[in-house]
Parts: C-alpha cells; sequence; structure tokens
C-alpha cells in the first residue's frame, strides 16, 4: 500500500466522522454530506498526487510528492468541502435566476397537458351518477348558482349541495395522482 493510501485510510477512520458532520453542518443534508466528503477527499488527493521532487516537476512547484507525509490533510479536504459545496450552491442560485427561461419549464402546462387533463376530468365525471354529474356541469361548467340548479332540476337547494358535496369527494378521489392515494388495507382520510 503505498504511503498515501494509508494516509487517506487513516484520515478516514480517525476524522471521517467529522468530516462528514461539517459537510452536514454545510449542506443540511446527509447523503449530500457524504458526496461531498467524498468529492472533496478525490479533489484533494488526485491533484496532490504528482510525481515527486525532480521528476518532472517545476522548481517551486507546490505539487506534494505522496510518498512523503503530507501534513494537515484534513485542512486541506475541510477547505476542499467548501470550495465544492459553495460552488455548488453558485450553480444553484444561477440556475434558478435562469430556469425559467427555458421553454420545457414543468411549471407552464402545454397543450398537450391541457388536453390530458380534459380527457381525464371528462372521464371521472362519466364515472359518476348522473344526478352529481349534472349537478357538477351546471355549477362549474355552465357557472349556475345552487338556487339556479336547484330550479333546473327540480330539486331542493340542499339535495344540489348535497351532490355538489359528493361529486367533489368523488372527482378528487378519481383524479388523485397514483402517489397519494392510501395504500390499500388502510382507511382513507
Amino acid at each position: 500500500m503505498a504511503a498515501w493510501e494509508s494516509e487517506l485510510d487513516e484520515l478516514m477512520r480517525q476524522r471521517g466522522g467529522a468530516l462528514v458532520r461539517y459537510a452536514y453542518m454545510l449542506s443540511g443534508d446527509r447523503a449530500l454530506a457524504e458526496d461531498l466528503v467524498q468529492d472533496a477527499l478525490v479533489k484533494v488527493y488526485s491533484r496532490l498526487r504528482r510525481p515527486g521532487r525532480g521528476v518532472g516537476v517545476a522548481a517551486g512547484s507546490r505539487a506534494h510528492d505522496l510518498e512523503s507525509p503530507f501534513s494537515n490533510a484534513e485542512g486541506y479536504v475541510r477547505r476542499a468541502i467548501l470550495t465544492i459545496y459553495l460552488d455548488g450552491y453558485r450553480k444553484r442560485q444561477r440556475w434558478a435566476g435562469i430556469k425559467h427561461l427555458m421553454a420545457d419549464d414543468p411549471s407552464t402546462r402545454g397543450a398537450d397537458q391541457a388536453a390530458s387533463a380534459r380527457v381525464d376530468v371528462m372521464a371521472a365525471l362519466a364515472r359518476l351518477g348522473a344526478r352529481e354529474r349534472a349537478c357538477v356541469v351546471l355549477r362549474y361548467f355552465e357557472d349556475m348558482t345552487v338556487p339556479q340548479i336547484a330550479d333546473a332540476l327540480g330539486t331542493a337547494q340542499g339535495t344540489v349541495k348535497r351532490y355538489l358535496s359528493d361529486a367533489t369527494k368523488n372527482l378528487q378521489e378519481i383524479l388523485r395522482p397514483d402517489d397519494f392515494r392510501p395504500a390499500e388495507g388502510r382507511a382513507a382520510r
């Protein structure tokens, strides 16, 4: 095992937990913290891994021969963690400032999404009972008030309200995305 490998192994055994905690304090995310530490180790040890002095290294170069002891390895790694984190933060901030300029922004609805939603709503309406469907169509598509719907259907206003309430609950259940549906066997709330 090369000297740099044993030094890296010793650094991770003795100070690996502290490095991950430091990265976690910066990022607030355990997985990201572990990635930051790994990236920092690669950055530090790959940049410093150069041929020994006198073998292709110019005089006065700051390259480190990893076959000789490496002083303050933890300090270099901590600085690399901070640099990598800040670089990522700057990239995220820059992206947040320009991503709205992208044509395929997922927050904007395209014609295909509107058409798909329309088909889903029509299929959901078809699953309602005749009275519930009539109340929903008159209320939300014809913009009629509850008293107007009651007059049109020849029923009481309370009945119209009950049909609208039941239809709304049914439509919410039918149109709810699969990942928001309660698991089978559990009571729906």
